[in-house]
């Protein structure tokens, strides 16, 4: 059974929804602390003299979902390292050479999730830095921006906080920025984070277990759809060893118990395969041992009338749903979440008729709803 990230893509469901459930709440917190009050004369007097309250609530928001999500986390790193190596069990017994694998569970504090777990962590360590600060930050911006468009335009204090409030949820809680300048919603980070950190867990656990019994290469799946980064390395096999660049070697056949030799065109290693993009998030493609004289490299799979660029378009509309369904979540007033709501419907009728003109899509539900992994 090869292994691919999509293997370990449900684990991060669970801390997906963590973050979802904590950006609804800061959302709806910001509405509140915004709307009290809102008819008072003295409205931005008191909305600045309330901030400790708000950082207070914010904080315990973010305090439970780190909590949370740190226990999450390990368990599904132990899951995806686990089901990683029951997959090169299933793949050596279906093959039937001779080579002999255990299946057994790894214990929850072995060496591999520790230092996945530690990346986790590093990873998403900027998130919760920033949650408390991006909330307040512009709370006091709505207050100031509402209180100074009412009086130069005449618009009324709750429709100039629900502008700026729409403006901020459709960016999202932090509109963090990572190393390749890529901005992220804060959950939709978290949940592409943990999508990575598990994916690598179960390609891990693949690997160990092949190395237990000494397989030293793999074969990249062709997978329909690919994109720019995956595509050199399809149907290549790659070493799990230290040696790098295109090589040829002449290997053992397993088909005859090695009285013979084959040679074997690698392309380069695991390692340098994963630093130039295999499998990213989202990444479709798996791996399998390579057995010399055994394996077959895998058919090309064919997507005709449908492109790498339309599943792109299709990420796009769906980004388009969630951010007008956290506009709808942070509204002050039934006519601003009947506004946003149109909105939603307005994108998911485009989403049908996209995912309908290309037969090759088929459409995510869970990833139109609030902070699923772009």
């Amino acid at each position: 059974m090869p292994v691919s990230p999509a293997m370990a893509e449900d684990l991060a469901h669970e801390v997906g929804a963590l973050y979802r459930d904590a950006e609804g709440a800061l959302l709806e917190l910001l509405a509140r602390a915004l709307e009290e009050d809102i008819e008072s004369p003295r409205w931005a007097e008191l909305k600045l003299a309330s901030i400790g309250n708000l950082r207070t609530a914010v904080e315990q928001v973010a305090d439970a979902l780190q909590t949370d999500t740190t226990g999450a986390v390990r368990r599904a790193l132990v899951t995806a390292y686990n089901r990683g190596r029951q997959a090169a069990v299933a793949e050596l017994g279906a093959l039937d050479t001779g080579r002999e694998l255990v299946a057994r569970d790894t214990v929850p504090n072995a060496p591999a999730v520790d230092r996945l777990a530690a990346s986790m962590a590093e990873d998403t360590r900027p998130l919760y830095q920033r949650i408390t600060r991006a909330v307040v930050d512009t709370y006091r911006r709505i207050v100031a921006r509402a209180s100074g468009t009412q009086l130069l335009t005449g618009m009324t204090r709750r429709q100039a906080s629900q502008r700026a409030l729409d403006q901020f949820a459709g960016q999202g809680i932090t509109g963090f920025v990572d190393s390749a300048g890529r901005r992220w919603e804060m959950a939709s980070y978290a949940e592409m984070a943990v999508r990575s950190v598990t994916a690598r867990a179960a390609v891990e656990g693949h690997i160990d277990a092949l190395a237990e019994i000494r397989v030293g290469l793999v074969i990249v799946s062709d997978a329909p759809l690919e994109c720019p980064l995956c595509r050199p390395w399809e149907g290549e096999i790659l070493t799990l060893g230290p040696t790098s660049g295109p090589h040829t070697v002449r290997l053992p056949n397993e088909l005859d118990h090695g009285r013979t030799t084959v040679a074997v065109h690698v392309a380069g290693s695991l390692v340098e395969a994963r630093a130039a993009g295999l499998f990213h998030p989202n990444c479709r493609h798996s791996l399998s041992a390579y057995l010399p004289g055994v394996t077959t490299r895998p058919p090309h799979h064919g997507t005709p009338n449908t492109t790498y660029e339309d599943t792109q378009r299709q990420r796009e509309i769906e980004r388009l749903i969630r951010r007008w369904k956290r506009v709808q979540s942070a509204a002050m007033d039934d006519a601003a979440r009947r506004k946003a709501g149109a909105k939603v419907r307005q994108w998911q009728a485009a989403q049908r008729a996209h995912v309908a003109a290309h037969p090759h899509l088929r459409r995510k539900p869970a990833r139109e709803q609030i902070g699923s992994a772009r």
